[in-house]
């Protein structure tokens, strides 16, 4: 029997009567993608620009995470064509890339992922997870559709270019990263600034009309629930390093006495 890829996360989106929700994972941990992937979460973002991700990483927790019904988006470190083309190689499907800030990065991002004449990846389906080492029929001709591509949008530059950005052919969705957003206008830390929020609607608003799907980062519930209320189709509420980090807190925070009166957690 043919073998077949999972369905993208563009897939998904488009086939969804609600917004999806996910959670981003950061721990370059196997096991702990295969937790998360059996929460019951819609899809989970894997982070190589800011966690410790390689290849080898990458590749186990997609592995882990095949067969629970989630989506794998992962995030490369940068825009660039060599690693865009190993990552998908290695078998990702779900792309999303980081420091979009113009409709020419977008273009480029979206170059990477297609073959010859439509783009710039590198031939090696017979090397390659993607294709299932060449079990996937028709994989060359048809890879385009087994790829979602959904980009940051995440500085100033970036808003002021989102109709541009949307308007380019291939990309599936775009998706606010409120922090560096607030960093680059000058409100490092404060994504929750009016401001930021703003500008966060603008981009909203601007995916709707051009008929795009746009998501948000937003941990705190009740900003989450209000970019839900103002159109955003997919959302990321949480992250595995940070759940255990405070979970951590809370256990010691219980249970370990301060030193010293300082607040000072002390012992294992």
């Amino acid at each position: 029997m043919p073998l077949r890829l999972e369905p993208t996360f563009s897939t998904g989106l488009a086939a969804s009567d609600r917004p999806l929700a996910g959670m981003w994972v950061c721990s370059g941990s196997p096991l702990v993608a295969e937790i998360c992937a059996g929460s019951g979460l819609d899809w989970l973002l894997v982070d190589a620009e800011h966690s410790p991700n390689g290849l080898e990483s990458i590749l186990a927790q997609l592995q882990a995470a095949h067969g629970y019904p989630v989506h794998v988006v992962v995030r490369p470190p940068v825009n660039e064509p060599v690693v865009i083309k190993q990552y998908l190689d290695l078998g990702v499907q779900n792309l999303l890339i980081p420091m979009v800030n113009s409709a020419d990065d977008a273009r480029a991002a979206v170059a990477a992922t297609r073959y010859p004449p439509d783009g710039i990846r590198g031939v090696g389906s017979a090397l390659a997870r993607a294709a299932r080492w060449n079990r996937v029929p028709d994989y060359l001709s048809g890879a385009a559709a087994t790829i979602s591509v959904t980009v940051q949008i995440e500085s100033a530059a970036a808003v002021d270019a989102v109709e541009e950005i949307l308007a380019v052919e291939g990309i599936d969705a775009i998706f606010l990263g409120p922090s560096d957003l607030a960093a680059s206008m000058g409100l490092l830390g404060q994504q929750e600034h009016p401001e930021v929020r703003a500008a966060v609607e603008h981009c909203l608003a601007a995916a709707a009309r051009a008929g795009v799907p746009a998501g948000v980062n937003a941990f705190n519930p009740a900003t989450a629930r209000h970019y839900l209320g103002s159109g955003a189709r997919f959302i990321l509420v949480g992250a595995d390093v940070a759940l255990l980090a405070r979970g951590s807190e809370a256990l010691a925070a219980q249970f370990v006495p301060a030193a010293d009166g300082d607040g000072t957690a002390t012992g294992y």
